[in-house]
């Protein structure tokens, strides 16, 4: 397997992130989303980008927010990704493709219908929840493993305890992260966010 990729997402704060990416995270993302619980502004956003070197990820997390939108928050934030979890159009999308990581969420197999039409740099596999993610609800792994498109993010439920595990049963190029590694709504733990990513590095060898 190349490089697992580690992406600590659903971060608020400039320390947050910059304790990820001295563990070793890949990719930091921050929700866009106003329907979030881990939503920021846009000029927190920025506070909290700020921190993340080149060669780590910056993603935006987004649910159904117009192509215009999308595309400012790109420039503005500097953004390496957009994160996609709505239902948002891939005729709209489309030349985005090279930026986009697009999200399926998963409960049966009917979910992966959602994929026609797009063609992102990453998909992400996430469980299918009300609130678009962090929920901590574990996706359904065989269904997963069987269906995935590459290259591929593994969410949903995912822990220090767990993600070893997770790649063990649908090998991914990239596992994802919120709510796993929380001390509480909002705040990372640092050891757990340490843990999470020692874990998935040392199933991922």
């Amino acid at each position: 397997m190349a490089r697992l990729i580690v992406k600590i997402c659903g971060v608020t704060t400039p320390e947050d992130a910059a304790r990820a990416v001295e563990a070793g995270a890949d990719a930091i993302g921050v929700n866009l989303w106003p329907g979030s619980k881990r939503f920021v502004e846009p000029a927190a956003a920025r506070d909290v980008l700020a921190v993340v070197p080149d060669g780590v990820l910056k993603v935006g997390v987004f649910v159904d927010a117009p192509f215009d939108e999308v595309e400012r928050r790109i420039d503005e934030l500097e953004l390496d990704r957009a994160q996609l979890h709505g239902d948002e159009s891939p005729a709209h999308f489309g030349r985005l493709d090279a930026r986009l990581i697009r999200v399926v969420r998963v409960r049966n197999e009917a979910s992966f219908e959602t994929e026609a039409g797009w063609s992102p740099a990453l998909w992400l596999y996430d469980a299918f929840v009300e609130s678009f993610g962090g929920g901590g609800v574990p996706a359904p792994w065989p269904l997963i493993a069987g269906r995935a498109r590459r290259p591929f993010l593994l969410a949903g439920g995912l822990t220090p305890g767990n993600v070893a595990a997770a790649i063990a049963a649908t090998n991914p190029d990239g596992v994802d992260v919120a709510s796993g590694v929380e001390s509480a709504l909002r705040r990372k733990d640092h050891a757990k966010v340490a843990a999470f990513i020692a874990a998935a590095r040392a199933a991922a060898r």
